[in-house]
C-alpha cells in the first residue's frame, strides 16, 4: 500500500484566521455587493413559488434566486451538467476567489497544493433526482442520466470548483441539514490551523425548491403557512412561529491565515 501525506506546516490552535474574499449568490441578489445592500435596505427574498404551481399547496411561498443565468458564467457543456445548487456555488466562489485577489492560474503548483475547497450542501441535487425519478418512471431506465448520481451529490460543488481553479489543496464536503454552511466554514478553520492548507474555499449551497423538496418539509410541517404574507413569515425566535421559509443560493468565502493574508498583502 502507498500512503501520499498531505504536507503540513503546524500552527498554534490561536493562529488567526481571516476572510479576503466573499462570493454569494442570493434571493436578494446575484452577487454579494447586491445583497449586502438588499439586506441593508430591509427587503426580503420571499414571494410566491415560480418554479412550479403551488397555489393550491398549504405553503405557497418561498426565497427562490430570481434571475439567475448559468450561462452568463459557465459554458453550456459545463451548467448542463451541474444541479442548480451546484451552478450557484461555483458562480460564487468564482466571485469570492476573484474578490480575494487571487488568480490561482498564475500560482505556482506548490502554492496551489495549499489551498483547499470545502463547500457543502443539506440536500444536494434534489433538482436533479426528482427530473430523473420521473424519467425512470414514464421512460424507462435506459433514458435516466448517466450524470444523475455525479448531479445529486453534495460534494459536487467541492469538486467542481476545486477542478475549475486547479487547487489541490483539502477538498470535502461537510452535510449536516441546516447548519452545513456553518460547518464547512469550521473545518476551514482547523484545516487551516492544523497546517493542512494557508487558504480555504468555503461555503455551503442549496436548490431544494421544487415540488419534491417542498412536498418532503410540507408533510412534515415544518414549513410557514403565512401565505397571506410571505415577507412577515419567518420568525424563528417568535412565540406565534409556525414553521421555516424554504430558501435557495450559495454563500462562499475565502479564508486564510493572518500571516498568509498579511504576506500576499490582502484585504482583510
Amino acid at each position: 500500500m502507498i500512503v501520499i501525506m498531505q504536507s503540513r506546516t503546524a500552527r498554534p490552535d490561536t493562529e488567526r484566521v481571516v476572510v479576503t474574499g466573499l462570493g454569494a449568490v442570493t434571493p436578494l441578489g446575484l452577487d454579494a455587493p447586491a445583497f449586502w445592500q438588499a439586506l441593508l435596505a430591509g427587503r426580503s427574498g420571499a414571494a410566491p413559488i415560480t418554479a412550479f404551481d403551488a397555489s393550491e399547496w398549504e405553503t405557497t411561498f418561498a426565497c427562490e434566486v430570481k434571475g439567475f443565468d448559468p450561462l452568463a458564467s459557465l459554458d453550456r457543456k459545463l451548467a448542463h451538467r451541474l444541479d442548480p445548487y451546484a451552478q450557484y456555488a461555483v458562480v460564487a466562489a468564482d466571485e469570492a476567489i476573484a474578490d480575494a485577489g487571487i488568480a490561482p492560474a498564475d500560482l505556482a503548483p506548490s502554492a496551489r497544493e495549499r489551498i483547499g475547497v470545502i463547500v457543502g450542501s443539506g440536500i444536494g441535487g434534489i433538482q436533479t433526482l426528482e427530473k430523473q425519478s420521473t424519467i425512470l418512471q414514464t421512460q424507462g431506465r435506459r433514458r435516466v442520466s448517466p450524470f444523475l448520481i455525479p448531479m445529486m451529490i453534495p460534494d459536487m460543488a467541492a469538486g467542481v470548483i476545486s477542478i475549475r481553479h486547479g487547487l489541490r489543496g483539502p477538498n470535502h464536503a461537510v452535510v449536516s441539514a441546516c447548519a452545513t454552511g456553518n460547518h464547512n466554514l469550521e473545518d476551514a478553520l482547523h484545516a487551516i490551523r492544523r497546517g493542512e492548507a494557508d487558504v480555504v474555499v468555503c461555503g455551503g449551497s442549496e436548490a431544494p425548491i421544487c415540488a419534491l423538496g417542498v412536498a418532503g418539509f410540507s408533510s412534515s410541517r415544518a414549513l410557514s403557512t403565512r401565505n397571506e404574507s410571505p415577507c412577515t413569515a419567518s420568525r424563528p425566535f417568535d412565540a406565534e412561529r409556525d414553521g421555516f421559509v424554504m430558501g435557495e443560493g450559495a454563500a462562499v468565502l475565502v479564508v486564510e491565515s493572518l500571516t498568509h493574508a498579511r504576506r500576499r498583502g490582502a484585504r482583510i
